[in-house]
Parts: C-alpha cells; sequence; structure tokens
C-alpha cells in the first residue's frame, strides 16, 4: 500500500489515474507544495473512523429543508370516472 503525491494540478486533469491511485493506497493532494487534502477508498475511511455507510434515507434526513407544504389544486372530477372494481 503506497501513498501517492499529486499537486492540485494534476489531480484536476488526470481523474482517471488518480483513481487507480487511490485503489493502491492514499492519495495526498497538495496546493503551493503543502499537503492540503487525502484520498482513500471509501472502505478505508469507514475502517479508520469507525463508521458505516449511510443509507439513502440517512442522507436524505440530513439534507435542510425546512417545512414543504404541497397543496396540488383539485381537479373537482372533471374527465374522470369512478374505478369499476366489480
Amino acid at each position: 500500500m503506497g501513498i501517492t503525491i499529486l499537486n492540485l494540478n494534476d489531480f484536476s486533469h488526470d481523474l482517471a489515474s488518480l483513481k487507480e491511485a487511490a485503489s493502491q493506497g492514499p492519495v495526498i493532494v497538495t496546493d503551493h507544495g503543502q499537503p492540503s487534502y487525502a484520498l482513500l477508498k471509501i472502505d478505508d475511511y469507514y475502517r479508520l473512523t469507525g463508521s458505516e455507510p449511510f443509507s439513502l434515507m440517512q442522507v436524505m434526513a440530513a439534507i435542510p429543508c425546512g417545512e414543504v407544504e404541497f397543496e396540488p389544486p383539485r381537479l373537482d372530477g372533471k374527465g374522470f370516472k369512478p374505478a369499476d372494481f366489480a
């Protein structure tokens, strides 16, 4: 498991190589010669943080949207007839 070091320009120009490098080990991204970001596989992130993947419901619940009022206009039965379930 090797560590790859890339500068910020390389990071944005060759994403395929970046993905391949991250599959082999951590990728350190530098900005003006200083380490700024670290990229690693999500499984490694979960292992390091002791966390688990989020479910879709957890992600949606975390989105700040406040109260949403939704009142669609009534159709008043125009052009519709009741279903016959007989």
